[in-house]
C-alpha cells in the first residue's frame, strides 16, 4: 500500500479536502466537530502530514537554524541537546549549522535562505554581534544566545556578563590568598575571551600587590588548554589560574599532573561554566557555573515569541553567575584556620 495522502483521509472522514488541510493548519478556522472527525480518520488511517507540503500553504517552515562554530568544546554537546529538544516540544525543527573557523556570516546566510528558515539561533559565545546582527539585516529574526553583553543590543542577546565573570574569578582567587595570579584564557578574538579578561585584570588592578600574568589558548578546547598549560610550566608557575573555561581547565590539569604538579596543593585552578564533566570525581573542578538551561529557554522563548512579531524590539537578557565550589582551589582564608600558609 502507498503513503496515505490527504485525499484518502478527506473520503475516510466524508470531509472536503480543503477541510483536511485547515484542519492540520496552525490558526486556520475549522469547527470542533470536523476537527474530531478529521483527526479520528488520520489516526485510524496512520496519516501524518507532510511538513514540507504544509509550508506551502503556511508560508512557514517552522525551520530555525542553530548556528554554532565550537563543536571541539564538550559543553555544546549538552548545548544542542538542550536547544533540539526544547525546539522540538514547541513544534519546531532544528536545522543545525557548523561553523568551526567561519567567522562570515554571509555564506550561512545564503544557505539559510536556501532552507527558508523561519528564525536563527547564534549559539556562540565567541562569535561577535556584528555576526548576528547581519541576520536581522537580511529581516530573519535571530537570537544570540551566549553572546556579547551590551546595554543597547542591535539583536536579542541571552546569556552572561562575561566580564562581571571575570571579577568573580578574581575576587574568588583573592579571598583564597593568592599573590601570584594568571589568566588562561581561549582564543584572543573570541568575545568571551576578551570580556572575561578585561573583567580578571579591572578587578587585580585595585590590588597592586597582586602580580598578575595572562595568556591564550588557541581555541576552546581540551588539546589547546592541556597544550598552553604544558608551555606555562616550562618557566615558574602562578599559584592559580582563572582558565576561562571548564574544558581549558580540564586540559590545564592534564598537563599539571604529567609534570607532578598537585592541585590545589601547588597550583590552582578555576574555571567557568560549570558543565557535566567539571562535576566528576575525577576532575572536581571549582568553576563559575553559566546557567546553561535558563539561557537556553529564554532563547527558545525569543525566537518564539519573533515568528509572531519580527520587529520586536532587541533585548539583552543575563543570568547571574557564581562559584561552585569543589577541589581545585585551597579554601577561602574567611573559613580557614589562621595558620595556613598564604
Amino acid at each position: 500500500m502507498g503513503a496515505i495522502t490527504l485525499k484518502d483521509v478527506a473520503e475516510r472522514a466524508g470531509v472536503s479536502r480543503s477541510a483536511v488541510s485547515r484542519t492540520f493548519t496552525d490558526g486556520a478556522s475549522v469547527s470542533e466537530t470536523m476537527r474530531r472527525k478529521v483527526l479520528k480518520a488520520a489516526v485510524d488511517l496512520g496519516y501524518a502530514p507532510n511538513a514540507l507540503a504544509s509550508s506551502l500553504t503556511t508560508g512557514r517552515t517552522r525551520l530555525i537554524g542553530l548556528v554554532s562554530n565550537n563543536f571541539h568544546n564538550p559543553i555544546f554537546l549538552e548545548v544542542f541537546d538542550l536547544f533540539t529538544r526544547g525546539l522540538q516540544d514547541r513544534g519546531l525543527r532544528p536545522l543545525l549549522v557548523n561553523l568551526t573557523d567561519e567567522t562570515d556570516p554571509e555564506s550561512t546566510l545564503r544557505m539559510l535562505r536556501q532552507y527558508s528558515v523561519d528564525g536563527v539561533i547564534v549559539a556562540s559565545s565567541t562569535l561577535t554581534p556584528e555576526f548576528s546582527q547581519a541576520f536581522r539585516q537580511a529581516k530573519m529574526p535571530v537570537v544570540h544566545s551566549f553572546g556579547r553583553q551590551s546595554s543597547s543590543p542591535q539583536v536579542h542577546v541571552v546569556g552572561i556578563d562575561n566580564v562581571e565573570c571575570g571579577r568573580i574569578a578574581a575576587r574568588e582567587l583573592l579571598a583564597r590568598g593568592y599573590k601570584r595570579v594568571a589568566f588562561m584564557g581561549g582564543p584572543v578574538t573570541a568575545t568571551s575571551t576578551q570580556d572575561r579578561y578585561e573583567g580578571f585584570i579591572s578587578e587585580l588592578s585595585l590590588h597592586p600587590s597582586i602580580e598578575v600574568s595572562h595568556s591564550f589558548a588557541e581555541q576552546y578546547s581540551f588539546d589547546a588548554g592541556r597544550k598552553e598549560m604544558l608551555r606555562l610550566l616550562q618557566n615558574a608557575p602562578a599559584q592559580a589560574y582563572f582558565c576561562g573555561d571548564d574544558v581549558l581547565s580540564i586540559g590545564a590539569l592534564s598537563a599539571l599532573g604529567e609534570t607532578g604538579l598537585r592541585v590545589p596543593e601547588d597550583v590552582g585552578i578555576i574555571g567557568l561554566n560549570d558543565m557535566e564533566m567539571a562535576g566528576w570525581e575525577s576532575i572536581a573542578l571549582t568553576t563559575i557555573r553559566q546557567p546553561i538551561q535558563q539561557i537556553i529557554s529564554s532563547s527558545i522563548e525569543l525566537i518564539v515569541a519573533m515568528l509572531e512579531e519580527p520587529d520586536r524590539y532587541p533585548e539583552a537578557r543575563l543570568f547571574p553567575s557564581y562559584v561552585v565550589e569543589r577541589k581545585t582551589l585551597r579554601p577561602r582564608l574567611d573559613v580557614q584556620s589562621p595558620d595556613v600558609e598564604s
